[in-house]
Parts: C-alpha cells; structure tokens; sequence
C-alpha cells in the first residue's frame, strides 16, 4: 500500500484539485486499490470547509468531482501515516520540512517534478486569480497527476 497527501496552504484550491485529478487517474490503474490518497493544508484557515466553489466548478469541466471533499490540517501523524507527502509549492514544501518530525518515514516531493515539462516549478495558488487562473492550475495537475500515477506504477512494477 502507497498513501500519498497533497498539501497547499488552505487546502480548498490545489491541494483537493490534486487529490480529485489523481483519484481520476488511479480509476484506471490496476493499483487502484493499492493507494490511498488525501490532501491537506499547512495552515487552519479553511478547515471543515469545502473546496472553493471555483475549483469545484473548474475541475467538475475536466471530469473530476471535488465537491465532496473537506479541508484539513497537516497533522505530525502524517509524516508517518502517510509514503509521500507532495506540496504543491515552494513555500508549502518549507513549511512541510520545518514541521516534519525527526524518524519519520514520508517523502516531501513538489507535485510539479512530475509534470512532463520543466516549468512552471510550482502550481501557482489561483485563489486571487480569476477563472482562467483555476483552468490553468487543472491543466497543470491533469498532466502531473499522471506523471504522478506512472511513477506510483513503477514502484509496484
């Protein structure tokens, strides 16, 4: 069993986005019932809360269903409940390793190293964007979620 979390600041933008396009990905995949997966945020701003209704809606274009989802904090248990921990930014991945306890056995990765192309670096927080700001962060997790799931797929292979 693999467990990956996806983690961004609020956790009502990308890091449910992430989770709902890899839940997507993995439908088809014969491991589908080798993984599980979550999302979380570093800060408490939106815990209990749905994800913003412009994620929602943006995603819900390209197939995925995010709306179920509840935002939640990184927990010190997920360091070592969870294989593979991935940020979806700079900042978040340092928040990450300043709150990772000493022995704990997850991976910290940036959501975008899986993504075909070398840039952008990050998944840019569409938050204060407008629409095209969300359909440019789902174009950016549609590819890296499957980049994602190939990697996932050679460690079972």
């Amino acid at each position: 069993m693999i467990n990956i979390l996806f983690v961004c600041m609020g956790n009502i933008c990308r890091s449910p986005s992430a989770e709902g396009f890899f839940a997507k990905a993995l439908e088809q995949s014969v491991y589908r019932d080798r993984i599980a997966i979550d999302s979380a945020a570093t800060h408490s701003y939106h815990v209990g809360h749905a994800p913003d209704p412009r994620a929602v809606d943006t995603a819900s274009r390209f197939g995925v269903d995010i709306a179920h989802l509840r935002g939640r904090k990184v927990s010190t248990a997920d360091f070592h409940d969870y294989d593979l921990i991935i940020a979806m930014d700079r900042n978040n991945f340092t928040n990450l390793q300043d709150i990772q306890p000493a022995g704990s056995t997850a991976s910290l990765e940036m959501m975008m190293n899986y993504h075909p192309n070398s840039h952008p670096k990050e998944v840019p927080d569409p938050y204060y964007g407008g629409s095209e700001d969300f359909v440019y962060m789902c174009e950016l997790l549609d590819l890296a979620t499957a980049g994602l799931l190939k990697d996932v797929e050679q460690r079972f292979g």
